[in-house]
């Protein structure tokens, strides 16, 4: 058994419909590839790493301004896969989209010319491909949503649950920085809210 068999299977819920041939294919392009923190797995238009499995660690998918502001769009953890480091075998994408790694992180890298050929063969990848791209655009709808109608000492609160939840502390080693980065805003902004939190014995 190839040892890419047992994670394949175990991500890929269409898995068990691949012919022996297709997934014989998948299991010799496969590649497990690790990235330490703030590294970046995918640039953009211009690159296409290829489809994600995040076997360990955060992996942040986001965006950046003209400007050089950046935006988180949504985060992956462990058994998630992330489809927009292949956008490149996707039309319907027509925006930039950035994927970086928040730890130590290992990936499955299935590149986007294979996953686009079985996508094209197999109306079981076309349909799994079809519901992961709506999930992940339901995630941006949430952000765009909280955007409009949150404020942003609400979301900025959010943010510090949400972070305390994924590393399990109370403690956060992180930057004002890289809290603005998520919030699409600039580190004074920060600065001035977790001020105000404090204040407020929040």
């Amino acid at each position: 058994m190839n040892v890419f068999s047992a994670v394949l299977s175990e991500y890929l819920p269409f898995w068990k419909q691949l012919s022996d041939a297709q997934k014989a294919h998948l299991e010799s392009v496969a590649v497990k590839r690790s990235f330490g923190k703030g590294d970046v797995l995918h640039r953009g238009s211009d690159d296409c790493i290829g489809l994600l499995l995040v076997l360990k660690g955060i992996i942040r998918v986001y965006t950046v301004s003209d400007e050089g502001k950046e935006l988180t769009l949504y985060r992956l953890l462990e058994r998630d896969v992330c489809l927009f480091s292949a956008a490149c075998m996707l039309s319907e994408i027509q925006f930039d989209v950035f994927v970086s790694s928040e730890d130590e992180t290992e990936v499955i890298v299935i590149p986007a010319r294979a996953y686009k050929q079985l996508m094209e063969n197999s109306l079981d990848v076309a349909v799994y491909t079809n519901r992961l791209m709506a999930s992940r655009f339901s995630d941006v709808m949430w952000l765009v949503d909280q955007i409009l109608n949150k404020k942003m000492d609400q979301r900025l609160a959010a943010l510090l649950l949400e972070e305390r939840s994924l590393r399990e502390s109370d403690e956060l080693a992180t930057t004002h920085e890289e809290l603005a980065n998520h919030l699409g805003t600039v580190r004074e902004v920060v600065t001035r809210m977790l001020k105000y939190l404090q204040e407020e014995k929040l």
